[in-house]
């Protein structure tokens, strides 16, 4: 059948990059290396929708591209095949994760072979192959063994901290860490050590440790999970109850690198959105600390010394004779502890032991919120007394100390002291329960209304910097602090530890196993240590986490192993280091590829990932720089963000209340017994002398809102704006119930159009329904299924319309109906090869100045395009040149020939199909030279200039390109212009702005 189709061409060159291996990257070659990545996909059942693609197809067209400016291109896919989703459908199914995570695998690959990505499949990479976690564990050791010396600024292996053990033991040693979790010991003590005690001694050095720590636990999914996976309280995936939990966790020390990983940003050509997000995330702080003795009220009255002192940190340590309360964390053991002993101290009085209690029962809600929640209810107003005080180092004055949850315990030291009258929070808390607010700069206005921040003015109320300024007053607090040994300059990182094990199965095992209470590394060359068989894969009985129902899982047969595993984001950390040699059995990348190829040129993927796998992965590669194993600073050097293809979802008005049973219909279509939509809002009454009912359309929605609401339809059953009656009788089918649709003059129903007298009618009226643009999603059934669109207008056309609908960067609403453009453009491309849908017929006629013109437009503005990313234009210029070309009928090699090259990154099939009909070897024109563009073709050899007389355009006329002003002058002059607009008047004056116009002053 003459006429193109893509269905006939490009499951035929699909199938022949496959098998010929098009896309092979060369870790050897002298080109120029191009390193070209997406954010790897989770293997889900859904299989892709229309969304998805986007950034890859933006990714394949830059790949392309590089690959025609003659560069060694590396463009990989693999997928990140651990994750809670497939854990949850194995424990409800009883199916082990790797089945289902191998059929979504499947799914995927077959998705995206069917829209022709250029990937190198021979570097396919899977995070729950045995062959691939073996590394990640290994990482793992590294760390493990590894140690962030401070005054080197790197981490190192835990050898050269043992040699400082043994040479001086713990002193002056500068390591990252809570110094507070750590021994001090002699080098001689050092040496009577067992090697219990030393391993204890380590532990809190290593850049993976394990410590008690606040988790989100969620006991129905019977795991931990991150910030990211809470929501409102509730688990996003299954909606269950989270809770806080104290529990042991293993960390990464990822604070030692919060500087490094500041600073590297500014070398980064990422967003300035995402860079901002991992600057607030990382949260640098420079400020003051300063220690507040703790003190008890007896019951006598009297304020008692207690041994503790609280810790705060500042960054307005200027405001602290303004400090009337202090503020704690709720998940501090302090909070707890000193209320019990400040009650005791009390002697239990009624005030006292009310205090304890609502201390009690205030942090156990408080520590149940997730942090997310905490920080970003800033409304409610909330906290407890603990019944206990601090002196104030300055002022020497007692103040109260409180709990409350917008404290939290891994910022700073989790104490704030509160100042009302410089901080909003403190300021709401101060007069939420009555607390003193006092005021300390004479710039400080209303105080009465809301906290004033201001740095202007100068200090009063003050102390010693009463009448300095913000600087004089900072400078000299820094010198007392100092003098009076109660603090000192510090700076702090709101950046926390990552939480590294999750309670559940379906991950990469921790290769740590326990000897007599103590954590050793497993011995690397036992790696991978491989996920067990259990027979069931949640949580035991007792509560312990699945991999504790393995039989008999012990290292060497008698030490049991750790029984968590890891995040889902341990093995996307480091996977674009493996795709470099993903064959590699000797080392996790060999050290001539990662040399090679170095980092990522271009990453693209979502923004969600700025403050989760983004920053870890920089983390990570920080890491292995300092141990020497890979040679480039940061692992993406560019990133892009692409936005969301929106779905348009489908609505339709649903009777919901009892509204239903007042509907009646002649042909017995009453009452409740069916479900009804309408295109409106629909009220009715029932006349008390007739069984008939009457039916009134509804316009305001205010009264009867109660009675109704929107439902959503299925998209794939939707033609346009209407819902056809086979999509009436497909959804009805699918609801599982009977349907009734009402329109304005009848209804429908069975796939039949009634009038409200019960006849049916030949002249229906379209049953209409709503649109609305949300989140593509299949919750909300307006997913859109790639495979259909390929079915019916081919891959080419769908990759071309998913870059023609706007800016890379934007969210953009999809509309099915836009295809049939770009498949039109894609049919009009193919009859300059093929006229009138005939033979091929391209002919070896020397190209005109005109066709060459078009060409040569379009050369150089698909390179520009495509070198700023921006992909919709590119393809609108793609389609100018094709109109221009059609109206030129041109059927020229000259012309067509490189214009297929130009068009290969975006339509590749039919690209590949029509280069090889123009004679050249099938599959080459991935690696055919970029088209030279050749500015002489876009010279114009006349210039229209328009005349105008008195700034009033009068006329067009044409002079040679190499005309001067002079000569133009003198042309316009000896016309006669100004006899038939000016009535005769002379010229005072003729002013010719060359290539532009004339105009002429009368």
């Amino acid at each position: 059948m003459p006429g193109y189709h893509p269905q006939d061409i490009e499951k035929k060159w699909q199938d022949f990059w496959k098998d010929n291996q098009t896309f092979q990257a060369d870790n050897a070659s002298a080109k120029p290396k191009y390193y070209a990545l997406d954010m790897f996909p989770y293997p889900s059942g859904a299989g892709l929708h229309v969304g998805h693609p986007l950034g890859y197809i933006a990714s394949d067209i830059v790949a392309r591209y590089k690959r025609l400016r003659g560069f060694n291109v590396l463009h990989p896919m693999g997928f990140d095949s651990f994750g809670l989703p497939a854990e949850q459908y194995a424990i409800q199914t009883g199916q082990h994760p790797a089945l289902t995570t191998e059929q979504n695998i499947s799914t995927y690959i077959r998705q995206l072979s069917a829209l022709g990505f250029s990937y190198d499949w021979s570097r396919e990479i899977r995070t729950s192959d045995p062959a691939y976690y073996k590394w990640t564990q290994w990482i793992f050791l590294k760390l493990f063994n590894s140690w962030y010396n401070l005054e080197t600024d790197r981490a190192e292996p835990l050898k050269t901290l043992l040699d400082k053990f043994a040479s001086n033991g713990s002193a002056n040693i500068r390591a990252a860490g809570d110094e507070a979790e750590r021994h001090e010991f002699t080098a001689g003590q050092w040496q009577s050590f067992t090697e219990k005690q030393r391993l204890q001694a380590v532990h809190p050095y290593r850049l993976a440790y394990q410590q008690d720590t606040y988790v989100n636990w969620c006991p129905g999914l019977g795991t931990v999970l991150s910030n990211d996976e809470v929501k409102d309280g509730l688990s996003e995936r299954g909606g269950f109850p989270v809770e806080r939990r104290l529990m042991p966790q293993w960390n990464l020390r990822i604070t030692a690198y919060a500087d490094r990983l500041l600073r590297g940003l500014d070398q980064l050509d990422w967003p300035d959105a995402v860079k901002e997000m991992q600057r607030n995330w990382i949260g640098k702080s420079i400020g003051a600390s300063v220690r507040f003795p703790v003190y008890l009220r007896t019951s006598d009255g009297d304020m008692k010394p207690q041994p503790e002192e609280i810790e705060v940190f500042t960054t307005r340590v200027d405001t602290i004779f303004g400090a009337t309360f202090l503020v704690l964390a709720p998940e501090l053991d302090l909070t707890l502890a000193m209320g019990e002993r400040a009650a005791a101290q009390a002697d239990y009085s009624p005030e006292a032991s009310q205090t304890l209690s609502d201390l009690q029962a205030y942090v156990k809600t408080a520590t149940n919120r997730s942090e997310r929640e905490r920080q970003t209810d800033v409304k409610t107003v909330s906290g407890a007394p603990t019944g206990f005080y601090v002196q104030n180092p300055f002022t020497l004055e007692f103040v109260s100390v409180w709990t409350a949850d917008y404290v939290l315990a891994g910022y700073g030291t989790g104490a704030v002291m509160g100042v009302p009258s410089g901080d909003q929070r403190d300021w709401l808390f101060a007069t939420h329960f009555n607390l003193p607010i006092r005021q300390i700069l004479d710039g400080q206005q209303h105080l009465d209304q809301q906290a004033d921040p201001t740095k202007e003015g100068r200090y009063i109320n003050s102390g010693f910097i009463t009448g300095l300024t913000y600087d004089e007053a900072t400078e000299q607090l820094r010198l007392r602090l100092r003098a009076n040994r109660v603090g000192e300059p510090k700076i702090t990182y709101r950046i926390r530890d990552a939480i590294f094990g999750r309670q559940r199965y379906w991950g990469e095992p921790i290769p740590i196993y326990y000897k007599d209470g103590v954590a050793y590394g497993v011995a690397e060359a036992d790696l991978p240590l491989v996920l067990p068989e259990i027979d069931e894969y949640k949580p035991t009985e007792t509560g312990e986490p699945p991999l504790a129902r393995a039989q008999d899982w012990l290292y060497k047969g008698q030490y049991p192993y750790e029984l968590s595993t890891m995040p889902g984001w341990a093995g996307s950390s480091w996977y674009y280091l493996r795709y470099m040699d993903p064959h590699n059995a000797d080392r996790f990348v060999g050290e001539e590829a990662e040399a090679y190829w170095q980092n990522v040129d271009l990453y693209l993927g979502g923004a969600e990932h700025a403050t989760g796998h983004l920053l870890y992965s920089r983390f990570w590669h920080l890491f292995l720089k300092d141990l020497g194993l890979v040679t480039a600073p940061e692992p993406f050097q560019k990133l892009i963000n692409q936005g969301m293809i929106l779905g348009v979802s489908a609505f339709i008005v649903r009777d919901i209340g009892a509204a239903a049973s007042n509907y009646h219909f002649p042909n017995g279509d009453v009452g409740p017994k069916k479900i009804h939509f309408g295109n409106r809002l629909v009220t009715a009454f029932h006349s008390a002398d007739s069984t008939l009912g009457k039916v009134f359309w509804k316009e305001d929605m205010s009264d009867r809102a109660k009675y109704y609401s929107k439902r959503h339809v299925p998209v794939e059953y939707v033609d346009n704006n209407v819902l056809p009656p086979e999509g009436q009788i497909q959804f009805q089918k699918w609801l599982g119930e009977e349907c009734i649709f009402m329109c304005s003059s009848g209804y429908w129903h069975g796939g039949r159009f009634y009038d409200f007298d019960m006849n049916e009618c030949l002249e229906s009226e379209p049953f209409k329904i709503h649109h609305e643009v949300e989140k593509m999603s299949k919750s909300k059934y307006n997913v859109v299924n790639p495979d259909t669109l390929i079915e019916r207008y081919g891959a080419d056309a769908l990759r071309m319309y998913e870059m023609f609908l706007g800016p890379l960067e934007q969210f953009k609403p999809w509309n099915t109906n836009g295809m049939s453009g770009v498949a039109g453009f894609l049919k009009k491309l193919w009859r300059l090869y093929h006229p009138q849908d005939g033979a091929f017929a391209v002919t070896d006629e020397p190209a005109a100045p005109a066709e060459l013109k078009a060409l040569h437009k379009a050369i150089r503005k698909v390179e520009e395009d495509i070198e700023r990313f921006s992909f919709n234009t590119t393809v609108s210029a793609l389609m100018i040149t094709v109109n221009e070309l059609t109206a030129l009928d041109c059927h020229k090699r000259a012309i067509l020939e490189p214009l297929v090259v130009l068009l290969s990154p975006y339509a590749p099939h039919l690209a590949e199909e029509l280069w090889s009909e123009l004679g050249h070897a099938a599959g080459s024109i991935s690696t055919a030279p970029y088209p030279e563009f050749r500015e002489e073709y876009l010279v114009e050899d006349v210039v229209n200039y328009p005349v105008a007389i008195n700034g009033k355009v009068r006329e067009q006329l044409q002079f040679p390109a190499t005309a001067t002003a002079a000569e133009i002058e003198a042309a316009v002059r000896a016309t006669d212009i100004l006899e038939r607009f000016a009535e005769g008047k002379p010229a005072k004056k003729v002013i010719v702005v060359p290539g532009r116009m004339v105009n002429i002053v009368v």
